[in-house]
């Protein structure tokens, strides 16, 4: 039995984008024209082709503008547990970069954006903050081999800031953020609690990341970390999309050979 014609359209184009035919970022034919190529086939029967291959992940349909071949995406493994050398936590700025440079990839953030805010929802809940409590919150955006990976925003208590100034300050901090915040307010960080969940992407992040309407959830990471008396000194939330990044935890004694290839860099754990 012949296969649908929506299928074979389907097949057709899927050759061509994996020959190379149809590169990344190409723009497909139109609705009209791949009707007229396969002996006048229904809208529908089109439609059916190309929602089949936005289901595979081969293209996305931007709308005003048409279908295009998305990226190839190599997905980017990070580690989010404690590093055993250094005792600082995974995933996050020099962390990140080091990371990404032991993987033979290129990584770059983006200057932190600096904002002091009333404390709302999840800053104010990790955070332990008394309503209508201020914090400092530092923005920035994460990419790798110049494709958008993340984006995190870290929350600190106003509080901080007299001894702490760089904290809204829009610059890198060298040492990064968690070796800062130890030398300058004695506040060692002794442990991070991570939550993670998968959601639907806002449209902010749709149009940041460059993902299709539907079909690539993103994961949303809340790491609250803590100081040896149980203080809470910062809150880090981070959004990954789920078709770029690989996300890993070890836990216990794993072979130094599995934890890698990403060993923290030389400056350890940091945030933006």
């Amino acid at each position: 039995m012949a296969e649908p014609m929506y299928k074979q359209i389907a097949e057709d184009l899927r050759r061509q984008i994996d020959s190379g035919e149809l590169e990344p970022g190409a723009k497909l034919p139109t609705e009209l024209e791949l009707r007229e190529r396969f002996n006048n086939a229904s809208r529908n029967t089109v439609r059916d082709a190309i929602r089949s291959l936005t289901t595979r992940g081969l293209v996305i349909t931007r709308p005003g503008q048409g279908t295009f071949v998305t990226d190839r995406i190599d997905p980017f493994q990070i580690t989010l547990s404690t590093d055993t050398e250094s005792g600082l936590g995974g995933g996050e700025g020099i962390a990140y970069r080091s990371a990404a440079l032991a993987q033979q990839r290129k990584p770059e953030a983006s200057t932190p954006r600096v904002e002091i805010q009333t404390a709302t929802g999840v800053a104010l809940r990790e955070l332990q903050l008394p309503v209508k409590a201020q914090v400092v919150c530092r923005h920035q955006v994460l990419t790798i081999d110049k494709k958008p990976w993340s984006m995190q925003t870290s929350f600190y208590p106003i509080e901080f800031v007299p001894k702490a100034p760089l904290l809204i300050q829009a610059v890198d901090i060298e040492q990064g953020t968690v070796r800062y915040v130890a030398e300058t307010l004695g506040f060692e960080q002794a442990g991070y609690r991570d939550q993670v969940s998968a959601r639907p992407p806002n449209e902010g992040e749709i149009a940041f990341f460059k993902l299709p309407e539907v079909g690539v959830s993103v994961i949303e990471t809340i790491r609250t970390a803590y100081e040896r008396s149980g203080l809470p000194i910062r809150c880090t939330v981070t959004v990954w999309p789920a078709d770029r990044n690989r996300l890993v935890y070890n836990i216990g004694d794993v072979p130094k050979e599995i934890t890698s290839p990403a060993p923290l860099g030389e400056n350890g754990d940091a945030t933006p």
